[in-house]
């Protein structure tokens, strides 16, 4: 050990070399907050040469590497169990250089996202994708996991705005990929097959990311229902009507969970079963006209029974409060998360399908919904009872995961929509990928990484 953290220290600096216990668990886990991790120790480089140095003397010495970013995955993706060497690449968190032509903005991979969406502010543009971990998460680790969030039904997932990278290999090659081009028909797309690879085919130490226009008066509708097959006529209804920016999802229980950890106070007077809420642009009178006309006919079709509309940006920030406060409000439990995507027309269908599973086999599980209907995303979070140790509730979990995923498979859904696999869902892969693809997929990960040193253990078994 004192032998391979000196060939280290070379490279990065013995400060950037970190071994004590709060740091190894610190940097050793992300926020799934179910595994114990062991890494060896922590290295933090500055630079794609310190990343390519280490790298290379890694794989000459045959030691494995975890690439750590801001950590809040909640698929074990970026756990150190192993006795593997932590790369965090949180000093890379630079802004180099933007391009109001191409709108383009190159930043490293320790970038936090809210970083980003605020210097894309500054220069008049927008970087749309956000997610409650916007202010924690890092361009890499999004990369990493082709984030989504909040406002893929507009904007696409974090693949749509990625137009170059730089890869270090598990060798400690460099590679350059696309550099920035719109257009590029020269064979294979080596960046799109990095995107959402969870770090097992190389270490992203820069990114060359694309801009677009700001929303225009982003307005907020927070609609309350008592059908789950209202959602579906809701989405299709205010898609005709308006150009939606988001349309999120929750159950009641998840807004009590809110309620109770937030000092806010309930936005209306009666429960309801369901809650959706939308984001729209609202750049005139005839838009909002059109809006409130789109509410009455909703409401007069029975498709909703209560609703509110934001008047200011505030009182958007404060209903997204409802649907952003969710993951927080809960993650003490801890929950079993689930991030699971079928086609938006079969949400209805194969929630209810699962509601009904987890109900009469696991009683004293509380199930807590929410989700991106818009693009078919949902998360099923299972909270632990309190009086249930930690293993036992994971192994409960566990034992009902092939039942979900079978009724996931029946849908054609995915076992994982945007957290990635990690290794919480790697045994739960073949629910969503044949076999075939599973074995192009681990050829794929043999040329890229022949001696398995990145990120080993994680995607699959």
């Amino acid at each position: 050990m004192p032998s391979n953290i000196a060939l280290f220290s070379a490279i990065v600096g013995e400060q950037h070399v970190l071994t004590n216990k709060d740091d190894l668990e610190n940097y050793g886990q992300d926020w799934s907050r179910l595994y114990t991790p062991a890494p060896s120790f922590i290295l933090r480089p500055g630079t794609t040469a310190e990343v390519s140095k280490i790298m290379a003397v890694a794989y000459e010495h045959e030691i494995a590497v975890v690439p750590s970013g801001g950590r809040t995955g909640l698929s074990g993706g970026a756990v150190a169990l192993n006795g593997e060497v932590v790369i965090s690449l949180e000093r890379m968190n630079q802004i180099s250089s933007f391009n109001s032509v191409d709108r383009t903005v190159t930043c490293g991979a320790g970038v936090i996202t809210q970083q980003l969406q605020e210097y894309a502010l500054e220069q008049n543009l927008y970087y749309p994708v956000d997610f409650a971990s916007a202010g924690s998460s890092h361009i890499g680790g999004n990369i990493a996991t082709n984030a989504g969030g909040i406002k893929v039904l507009k904007y696409g997932l974090t693949r749509d705005w990625v137009v170059g990278l730089t890869l270090v290999t598990a060798k400690g090659e460099i590679l350059k990929l696309n550099k920035g081009l719109v257009k590029n028909a020269t064979g294979y797309d080596l960046r799109h097959l990095i995107i959402g690879s969870e770090g097992t085919l190389g270490i992203v130490t820069e990114a060359e990311m694309t801009l677009t226009d700001q929303p225009k008066n982003p307005t907020v509708m927070l609609l309350a229902l008592e059908s789950l097959s209202d959602v579906s006529n809701l989405l299709v209804h205010f898609q005709s009507a308006m150009d939606l920016l988001a349309f999120e999802f929750f159950s009641h229980q998840a807004l009590q969970k809110v309620l109770t950890h937030r000092d806010v106070k309930k936005p209306f007077e009666h429960d309801a079963n369901f809650y959706v809420l939308m984001e729209f642009e609202s750049d005139g009178d005839e838009a909002m006209e059109s809006a409130l006309a789109a509410f009455e006919q909703a409401a007069e079709n029975e498709w909703l029974v209560d609703g509110l509309i934001s008047q200011s940006q505030q009182q958007a920030e404060e209903l997204w409060v409802y649907r952003e406060g969710i993951s927080e409000s809960i993650s003490h439990y801890p929950p079993y998360k689930n991030d699971i995507a079928v086609k938006p027309s079969q949400v209805g269908d194969f929630l209810q399908q699962v509601d009904h599973f987890v109900n009469e086999n696991y009683p004293d599980f509380e199930n807590i919904w929410f989700g991106h209907i818009g693009d078919g995303n949902l998360h099923l979070n299972i909270l632990k009872p309190e009086n249930l140790g930690l293993e036992d509730f994971k192994q409960q979990c566990a034992k009902a995961n092939p039942s979900i995923f079978t009724i996931l498979q029946s849908f054609d859904g995915s076992i994982s929509a945007e957290h990635g696999v990690g290794l919480v869902k790697k045994d739960y892969l073949s629910f969503s990928r044949s076999d075939i693809e599973i074995q192009l997929m681990k050829s794929i990960k043999r040329t890229f990484d022949p001696i398995n040193i990145l990120n080993p253990g994680k995607l699959f078994k």
